[in-house]
């Protein structure tokens, strides 16, 4: 009953082409819109994922997406959530959907990213923990991955050569990727000469700063069947949960957690009660998944996800890694795509670039990366301020 049909899946390709967000979303519109067959006068409502610059949300997302494909009447929804402001726009769509309000909604996220790390808008805003963390502790995303990647080594033994590993693996997808802006393999040795940026991680273990575009039509199953797809990619479930007091978990822009003395840590942590959320959804469990594309920002993170979507118990992301189950034909590939560590961020395209990748798996339609007789998988990211996001998409 909460199906929703994947018609059309596009993306313009990632890089630094120095142009308008909004062509980039355009163009990624136009693809997804001629993936699924119908014009854009058939869409009625058009879902807008925002980048932020300067308190000026990505210039009215949906709008501007909708204005630069023609005018048609449709709604417009701009959605704004950080790294999981794809997932969330794919939320608004199904909503929409579901309740009645629109047969066919076009998503669409891009960006055109700054040069460097991502740095917060300029002025004074002792209210903003994102600023605080950069005005008080100096610590850029890449510092911040560096601590996650240390309680790591920390607390489960990884090493700065399983870290190496993720990188190697996801340049070995993203070379196959038309779509990713870095397609050349990369060793283990190559990460491991590349300069440090925050120790342990060297500069191939973080992902860059990208422009790019993606972009999906979804529509009711009932329209789907009429418009001839019998058997299309479906959006079985989306999880947007937020933490539960108390956090116990370091996290952007959180750095510190707060107090369990009073109260005890919840029994899941917060990227595990993603995932948990989507599964329950789903009526599905880890074992039922073929594929998962995670939010890689550094080769770090990636062992997480690991472990938070339930691949392998707490502790073992190394070992799933190590022995080669979460590479391109393994048991459960991660980042088939390339990940972010071969696409880099575009903000509010990453999330919706990873349906994009179910995708295309889940038709049999990625070439050289594809994955053998996928059924089913997973998106996690996690966007500032506790917007997390997962999706779970079946064929």
């Amino acid at each position: 009953m909460n199906e929703v049909a994947v018609l059309g899946a596009g993306m313009h390709p990632w890089g630094k082409w120095g142009r308008s967000f909004i062509e980039y979303g355009t163009a990624a519109a136009g693809a997804a819109l001629a993936d699924a067959g119908i014009s854009r006068r058939d869409v009625r409502s058009v879902v807008g994922a925002g980048s932020v610059r300067c308190g000026y949300p990505g210039h009215v997302a949906g709008a501007a997406f909708a204005r630069a494909l023609g005018w048609q009447g449709a709604r417009v929804t701009s959605v704004y959530a950080a790294c999981a402001s794809g997932a969330q726009a794919v939320d608004t769509a199904r909503a929409q959907i579901l309740a009645g309000i629109a047969e066919v909604v076009l998503v669409v996220g891009a960006e055109s990213a700054p040069k460097g790390f991502f740095a917060p808008a300029g002025g004074d805003r002792p209210d903003d923990p994102d600023w605080l963390r950069f005005r008080l502790l100096g610590a850029t995303n890449p510092a911040y991955f560096a601590l996650y990647a240390r309680r790591r080594m920390a607390l489960h033994g990884d090493t700065t050569d399983d870290f190496a590993r993720v990188k190697a693996k996801n340049a070995a997808a993203g070379a196959l990727n038309p779509h990713a802006r870095y397609r050349t393999p990369v060793s283990a040795g190559q990460v491991a000469a590349s300069p440090v940026v925050a120790d342990p991680l060297r500069l191939l273990d973080v992902c860059a700063t990208s422009d790019g575009g993606a972009a999906l039509v979804l529509s009711s199953m009932d329209y789907a069947r009429r418009h001839g797809a019998g058997d299309p990619v479906r959006i079985r479930a989306v999880s947007t949960v937020t933490p539960v007091y108390p956090t116990t978990e370091p996290g952007l822009p959180d750095i510190a957690t707060d107090s369990a003395v009073a109260v005890g840590p919840p029994a899941l942590g917060f990227r595990e009660s993603i995932a948990r959320a989507a599964y329950e959804e789903a009526a599905l469990g880890p074992e039922d998944l073929s594929l998962a594309e995670v939010y890689d920002l550094s080769t770090a993170l990636e062992l997480q996800w690991y472990e938070d979507l339930g691949l392998c118990p707490p502790g073992e992301g190394a070992g799933l890694l190590r022995a080669g189950a979460t590479a391109l034909g393994g048991r459960i590939p991660v980042n088939a795509s390339g990940g972010l560590a071969s696409f880099g961020e575009a903000v509010p395209a990453q999330a919706i670039a990873q349906v994009c990748e179910l995708t295309w798996q889940l038709r049999g339609t990625a070439g050289a990366r594809q994955v053998s007789g996928a059924r089913a998988g997973m998106t996690a990211n996690q966007g500032l301020f506790g917007h997390g996001s997962a999706v779970v998409a079946v064929r």
